[in-house]
Order: C-alpha cells, then structure tokens, then sequence
C-alpha cells in the first residue's frame, strides 16, 4: 500500500513516518516535500502515487489569525483539485481537532477543511475518513507551538521556570497511541467523515507541571528514575527525557568506593523499584554475612567465579550456591537468612546487587551474623 504524509516533518508526521517504516513489507511511503504545495503539477503527481494520503500539513499558530485560517483551507483546496485532476481513488485520511467548535481560528479552519473533503467525497465518490483528535503530545513536539507540554519539557530542560497561563483539566492523548489508531485507519480501508478519537488521559495543566517538575528534580538533578505510577507517566516521562541535551548531560560519572577488599559503584536508582549496584572483590575475600527483615535482594555474577552461602537465621544448614560469569545467573536472597558472597576464583569478581529500597544509614534493616 502506497501511503502518502503531507506534513511528514512534523509532530504526528514524523512518528506515522517512523512507525509506518516498521512495516516496510506492508507500506510504501510515498516522498512529500513541503514544496508540493507551491507547485501544483508536483502535487497532482503525489496524489497520483498514492492510495491513502494523510493531511496533516497545517499551520497552529501566527500572529495573524486569519493566515491560519486561509492556509490550512487552502492547502485542503489545493488537495482537492489535485485528487479531481486524477480521479483519484485514495482514502483520504484528514487530522482535525476537538477544537472544531471553540471559537478560534484553527478549530474553525480545521472544521471547514473537514466538511470540505466530505462534500468531495459525496460528490466524487471517494474515500474519506475526518479524524477529531484530542491534544496530542509526546516526544520531539516542538515547544511554544504543538503543546503546552512540550513547552513545560524544553523549558525545564533548559534551566527556564515554566509559567501556568491558565490552568484547567485537559484531554490528552499520547502520540504513539494516537498513530496506531492512524495505521489502524489505514489497514481497515473503511471511511468515516466524522470519526472523533477519544482521548486517553485527563490530567489538569497544574498536575502536568507538578510531574515534570519532579522529573527535573529526579532525574536530572540526582540521576534517580523517578516513580511512573502508570504508563500516562511513562510517556510522559520519555517524552521529558527528549528535551534534555544529551551530549552535554551524559556521560554521567559514577562515585567509586573503594577498600582493601575492592571497589563498589552504586548503578541506579529507582523510584520505581529500589536500588542497583556492583562491586568488584578480590580473590579470596568474601563480602555481607547479614540478613535483612524486608528488603528484597538479588546478586547476578557478570565476571568470574563466586561461592554464594545462605542459612537461615536459627537453623544450622547452610546452602552453597556456585555462579560463574562464563554463564551469569543469579540468586534472591529470602527474608531471614543470613549470606554472603565469596571470590572463589583467581580473577577480580564483578557482582551486581539489585535491593528494593535505597539504603538508609538510619534504617539499614540490616543485622550482622555470619552463615
């Protein structure tokens, strides 16, 4: 199927683009230049090309809202004489807004663009599906012009203070979400003038900020993977990492601690679960001999030879576990046993720990007994 994307450099366009390349099997993306649409004859030869074409070319913002409103009907009237000059059978796939009946200019030119391409379909017997889209956001929206959010996330990422203009709850959509209901569109063949989309989360703009914010203070200042409490807070977090500057940001340097029995780094943490590190220990030197009431503790051995013992507290046996970096495994260690991890080879051991919670000085749950 050949599927053509007019404003495929922006927002939603470059993800269609993206995700539709998943599938190069099943699509042929069909090359739109912005250009087309200064150049009538390119444009006729574009829709010619193509068996769905997606409009999404459209102007969001100026300062003068009546070039909003001329250009985005123009370009569905430049489309339109183009489908008629070839009699084209393409489904014509056109994103609108739940802005249709606001009073601004956009929802307005938007709506007109809609019910345009429906009467061409009724007249020209064509194929013709009218998406109404919540707001959508997600990671590479350009700020001060896709969305709110997008702002948030630049600015936070740029040392800016973002500012509430006007708070209230907004309906949203993730963009990833927002382009598999895209492709679904595509697949199923079926039109539909006016198919509204419906939205995924409602979240106030003061909240938004509120998490954001603290993704700034997690993530960017301290290095800790902040708590995503579910999966609106994952994309919204994944779209806040896409504003950092990651050339400046990383590489992030550990803090080595290091003693007579080796080195110890601490990895990650994790709002999400807890705490993740390694250590390097020498040969014949062996490390813990405690226990712990609560906490939850993995040892995975990535390099050489380790003797891991446990035995649980008030019993006698002690279980023997041997691991190797030249086949990693690791092993949990319950509540109430007492353990410890011991070089047994001839070369430096590395061993990373995974622990639910941060350490705490003040309440280590953790009691000293040998195995």
């Amino acid at each position: 199927m050949k599927i053509g994307i007019t404003g495929n450099e922006g927002f939603v366009g470059k993800h269609l683009s993206n995700a539709l390349r998943l599938f190069p099997e099943e699509f042929d993306i069909v090359d739109f230049q912005k250009g087309f649409f200064e150049d009538q004859e390119k444009l006729v030869q574009f829709v010619a090309d193509c068996d769905v074409i997606v409009h999404l070319a459209a102007l969001n913002r100026h300062n003068d809202a009546k070039v909003i409103y001329n250009t985005n009907v123009r370009l569905v009237k430049q489309l339109i004489d183009a489908l008629e000059q070839t009699n084209s059978k393409a489904h014509i796939i056109f994103s609108s807004s739940s802005q249709e009946d606001r009073d601004n200019i956009y929802g307005k030119s938007k709506k007109t663009g809609r019910e345009l391409l429906t009467d061409w379909a009724k007249r020209a017997g064509g194929k013709f599906t009218g998406m109404v889209i919540p707001n959508v956001f997600g990671p590479f929206g350009n700020p001060y012009y896709n969305s709110f959010i997008a702002t948030f996330c630049y600015q936070l990422t740029h040392n800016e203070r973002p500012k509430i203009e006007a708070d209230g709850v907004v309906k949203l959509i993730y963009v990833g979400d927002m382009v598999n209901i895209i492709i679904d569109k595509i697949r199923s063949g079926s039109g539909n003038s006016l198919f509204s989309i419906a939205h995924t989360d409602e979240r106030s703009v003061s909240d938004i900020l509120s998490l954001l914010e603290g993704y700034k203070n997690d993530y960017m200042d301290a290095g800790v993977i902040p708590l995503l409490g579910d999966i609106f807070e994952v994309n919204l977090f994944n779209t806040f990492r896409c504003y950092m500057d990651i050339k400046q940001y990383f590489p992030r340097k550990f803090t080595k601690h290091t003693d007579p029995r080796g080195a110890f780094v601490e990895v990650i943490r994790l709002n999400v679960g807890g705490q993740v590190s390694f250590s390097t220990t020498v040969p014949g030197i062996t490390r813990g001999n405690h226990f712990h009431t609560r906490k939850i503790e993995r040892f995975a051995v990535i390099k050489g030879e380790a003797l891991i013992q446990l035995r649980q507290i008030g019993t006698g046996e002690v279980m023997d576990f041997y691991l190797s970096g030249n086949d990693p495994a690791y092993v949990d260690m319950p509540v109430w046993h007492t353990h410890n991890i011991k070089n047994v080879g001839e070369e430096e051991l590395y061993t990373i720990f995974w622990i639910n919670e941060f350490f705490d000085p003040k309440d280590q749950d953790t009691y000293f007994e040998n195995v």
